[in-house]
C-alpha cells in the first residue's frame, strides 16, 4: 500500500483498521521511502513532513560531532535519523541519532540488524524543529527513557534549550549553555551547540 497525501508543517495520523505487526511495518515504510513513519505504542502511524533546511543543517552537525566521538570511544555503534528501532512497548521510533552499544548489538540476528531492530537505543537525541509540539517530543523522550535508554537529550534549539532525561531523575533543563556531555552514561562525549544555536 502506497500513501500519497498533502499536509502542512504537522505530522499525519492515521490510525489502521488493523494495526500492521512488525513486518508489515517494515515493508510499508520501505515502500514509502519519501516518508518519515513512526508507530506509538497503540499502532498509531505518525507520518511527519521532511525537515526545513536549517533543520537539517543543525541535524548534519550533530551527527558530524556525534560520528567522531562514536568512532574515537569504539564501545558502540550510532545510528541517523532514517533508523527506526522497535521498542518493548510496541513503538517504533527513529530518533535523530542514536547509540547501541556494541554487546547489545551484537546480540541480535542478522535479521534483526537489517530491519528495524527490536531494541531501545543506549542514547537517543531528539532536535526539535519548529514543526514538532514540545510536549509531543518531550513525550517521546519519556517514552525513549521508560523503554530502556540511559541517557537523552531533547535539543530545542529556537530556545538555546536542552532537556536531558535520565532513568529515575527528574528532568534537567538546561540553558545557554556552549557545551552539552554525555558524561558519566557516554564518557567523552561532548557536542558543540555553538553550531546548533
Amino acid at each position: 500500500m502506497t500513501i500519497v497525501a498533502r499536509w502542512r508543517d504537522m505530522p499525519m495520523r492515521v490510525r489502521l483498521a488493523a494495526p500492521l505487526g512488525d513486518d508489515e511495518l517494515f515493508e510499508f515504510c520501505a515502500a514509502n521511502r519519501d516518508l518519515r513513519i513512526e508507530r506509538t505504542a497503540d499502532g498509531e502511524l505518525l507520518i511527519m513532513p521532511p525537515t526545513g533546511g536549517e533543520t537539517g543543517r543543525r541535524n548534519f552537525d550533530l551527527i558530524g560531532q556525534f560520528a567522531d566521538w562514536v568512532r574515537h570511544d569504539g564501545t558502540g555503534i550510532g545510528f541517523d535519523s532514517s533508523t527506526g528501532f522497535l521498542l518493548p512497548n510496541g513503538a517504533e521510533r527513529a530518533p535523530d541519532v542514536a547509540w547501541v552499544s556494541k554487546q547489545r548489538w551484537n546480540a541480535l540476528s542478522d535479521k534483526q540488524r537489517r530491519r528495524f531492530p527490536p531494541l531501545c537505543p543506549d542514547f537517543v537525541l531528539e532536535l526539535r524543529s519548529p514543526s514538532d509540539s514540545l510536549a509531543d517530543q518531550c513525550a517521546k523522550l519519556e517514552e525513549y527513557i521508560a523503554c530502556g535508554a540511559r541517557l537523552g537529550w531533547l535539543v530545542d534549539p529556537d530556545n538555546r534549550r536542552v532537556h536531558v532525561y535520565r532513568p529515575g531523575r527528574a528532568v534537567q533543563i538546561v540553558e545557554g549553555v556552549n557545551e552539552l556531555r554525555g558524561d558519566p552514561e557516554l564518557p567523552g562525549l561532548a557536542l558543540d551547540l555553538r553550531l546548533i544555536w
